[in-house]
């Protein structure tokens, strides 16, 4: 009996200590830092991201950081460029970078950006004061409006939906946080933006100035599905913002977290398999992240997946598309 013990504790034994010199050498390629692209303050990517950053930290015990942007099509390049570990990314703005459409690299196809894992919608919305007569983005012709950053999606997509929509604004670019402060000192008129719900810049308006949200009417509506087909159609609900009782009909594209394809297999692997199997742990970085879940995974319709997120997926039973696949 006891020789059957000690060869059992013996192969215990060896099993944990070859177990922790595969992870030791499944490590071994992994850098030394990870940093995530997001986007501006106030929004919902930065917020995202560095809450992501915190938990792959905490989790694998090395340095990761959340670095402020100018948003996807800029976290698009730096990801192809080798310059950042993951990248927030709207499947817009990517899918133009992936065939070299993207206005901050033209020509240059970001054929090395690679799929990690679904995060959350980005519908895109409207606000400003409640004295205005603005209802809707008819509205804004001639008006003085912030669209987000340059080279995020709200600041590549707003002014295509206006010009779709034969509005003539004065268009400004500026980040989530300032362009909040400009329609309160009345420096614009309106900000017109995309991220998860409830927006950061948003919910600080409304419970800071008199404001009202606004969205598309119903012809407006029609008008940008009919043009926009990487869009879908999406409802912003009544009780979204304090000021916003009633359900805002509006659009909305898909968010993924996205890496070059050298990251190491094993670290896209761990990755994925973290945010994936700890939802409640990402819904308490932002509420947008209850979709940040693996049924998602198909919200991707041309963008390569990892081999690493490939491998995770199928060990849940998941078998990612061969044409979505390196």
């Amino acid at each position: 009996m006891k020789k059957i013990m000690k060869k059992t504790l013996l192969s215990i034994a060896t099993t944990a200590i070859t177990m922790s010199v595969a992870v030791a050498q499944d490590r071994s390629d992994w850098p030394k830092s990870i940093s995530i692209g997001t986007a501006s303050q106030g929004g919902v990517y930065f917020v995202y991201g560095n809450g992501l950053a915190g938990f792959l930290g905490e989790s694998f015990g090395i340095s990761a950081s959340g670095e402020v942007t100018g948003g996807p099509q800029q976290n698009a390049t730096l990801v192809e460029m080798g310059e950042q570990t993951i990248g927030l990314v709207t499947m817009g703005p990517m899918y133009e970078a992936w065939s070299g459409k993207s206005e901050l690299a033209p020509g240059l196809e970001h054929k090395n950006v690679r799929a990690l894992f679904p995060m959350y919608e980005t519908p895109f919305h409207a606000i400003a004061m409640s004295k205005t007569d603005i209802k809707s983005m008819k509205d804004l012709e001639g008006k003085r409006i912030s669209v987000g950053p340059q080279g995020g999606t709200s600041s590549i997509y707003w002014p295509r939906y206006l010009e779709a929509l034969g509005v003539n604004a004065q268009i400004n670019y500026s980040g989530a946080s300032d362009a909040a402060g400009q329609l309160k000192d009345g420096l614009i008129d309106a900000f017109t933006f995309s991220a998860g719900i409830p927006i950061g810049a948003f919910s600080q308006l409304s419970a800071e100035a008199d404001v009202k949200t606004f969205a598309f009417t119903d012809e407006e509506h029609a008008i940008i599905l009919e043009k926009f087909p990487e869009v879908a159609a999406f409802t912003i609900p009544g009780g979204t913002y304090s000021v916003q009782p009633d359900d805002q009909q509006s659009v909305a594209m898909w968010n993924f977290a996205v890496a070059h394809k050298d990251m190491p297999e094993s670290l896209a692997y761990e990755i994925t398999k973290l945010v994936m199997e700890n939802n409640d742990r990402m819904k308490s970085i932002h509420a947008a992240a209850a979709k940040t879940v693996a049924e998602n995974w198909d919200k991707n319709s041309f963008l390569p997946y990892h081999k690493g997120a490939v491998k995770y997926f199928a060990e849940i039973g998941i078998e990612i598309p061969a044409n979505l696949q390196e």
